[in-house]
């Protein structure tokens, strides 16, 4: 029987267990860079027994800026913090990846002189900003700023990158109808509307090299009309597991879940495990020990991530490892995490 404190491994990263900590924005960098805060918040997840962490969100293109407190891979001198970092987390045993991310239409900072990037121009259902078409010399300097952000984690001692392809932001948008009008060879078809994040795993993996872990995370569908479809995100996972993805991350559009349903995407992220070679990461609404065992053992996801429940509790994976298995303290995935103090924490943690 398959437990969720086995140890297996993601491409060259050996995990003591299958619990991740998801990619959660907890606003604490300092114009990008670490602060005493967030390398706390960090200690404090690897000293909780978590067997892998995801870094919040990074953005790749300096001019972006696209939300406050968010942390920053664009240039060089990113390096060294990054690595102070990385060598707290790995003292702990526990593994640390990078997310990379291009936000576009979907930010939360003002807008000001900026240029803002998108598939096409398309005013965004959240923020209402509409952005630039992209043309393709724009299209490839992304590409390389990704590719070469990439390279920057790599030499800070980062375990992987995570391609944020899900929930909206710039990736994402060229692989939904909705916000993808392009005509050329980035738009129409899925086979098109997915070349933008295929060419963008292809140039990161061309940096980084075979060995490198090359990880993404996507959306099952967009929940919304002209979204991207389930079938659609099918498509994209086969053709990443062709082109030698590690892992991939299922996420997707969470507002129609309810705040007491556990594990929203299993279903579809089961599928999408079973249709293809490569490890396959569950989130969303994970909370109870005993549902992901059972998913665990009858489907083949290999991996669960949270973010909610390790802000509530920092000490889950220890917890649970030490045989208290009640659920986790996070009773709730609809808003229950606020900015306090300056920083992301849980209401009931106050």
């Amino acid at each position: 029987m398959k437990t969720l404190f086995d140890k297996t491994s993601i491409g060259n990263i050996q995990l003591k267990n299958r619990l991740i900590r998801s990619a959660t924005g907890e606003i604490l960098a300092k114009n990008g860079h670490m602060s005493a805060d967030l390398f706390n918040v960090y200690e404090n997840l690897a000293k909780g027994g978590v067997g892998t962490i995801i870094t919040s969100f990074a953005h790749v293109v300096e001019s972006e800026k696209p939300f406050p407190g968010m942390l920053g891979i664009y240039d060089d001198s990113f390096i060294e913090e990054y690595k102070r970092l990385t060598e707290i987390v790995h003292g702990y045993g526990t593994n640390i990846i990078l997310q990379v991310v291009y936000c576009g239409s979907y930010r939360m900072e003002e807008l000001g002189e900026r240029e803002i990037w998108g598939p096409s121009a398309v005013a965004n259902l959240q923020t209402h900003i509409q952005p630039k078409e992209m043309t393709i010399e724009d299209i490839v300097n992304l590409q390389k700023a990704f590719a070469d952000a990439a390279a920057r984690a790599k030499q800070a001692g980062f375990d992987g990158v995570q391609i944020h392809a899900a929930h909206g932001f710039l990736l994402s948008q060229f692989l939904s109808p909705y916000y993808n009008h392009r005509t050329d060879e980035y738009g129409g078809t899925i086979e098109d509307r997915a070349r933008m994040v295929l060419e963008t795993y292809s140039a990161i993996r061309e940096k980084v090299g075979v060995e490198y872990p090359v990880l993404i995370k996507i959306n099952n569908s967009d929940g919304m009309e002209q979204g991207m479809t389930f079938e659609d995100c099918k498509y994209v996972c086969k053709k990443l597991s062709e082109a030698g993805i590690d892992a991939i991350e299922i996420s997707g559009a969470w507002h129609p879940f309810t705040a007491r349903q556990d594990s929203y995407f299993k279903d579809n992220a089961g599928e999408i495990a079973t249709e293809n070679n490569v490890p396959v990461i569950l989130v969303g609404g994970n909370r109870d020990y005993h549902s992901l065992t059972e998913i665990l053992n009858q489907s083949t996801i290999k991996y669960f991530s949270f973010s909610r429940p390790f802000i509530a509790e920092p000490n889950l994976a220890n917890r649970w490892e030490n045989g208290d298995v009640s659920k986790s303290k996070c009773i709730s995935c609809n808003g229950c995490c606020v900015n306090l103090d300056g920083g992301v924490k849980c209401i009931l943690n106050r």
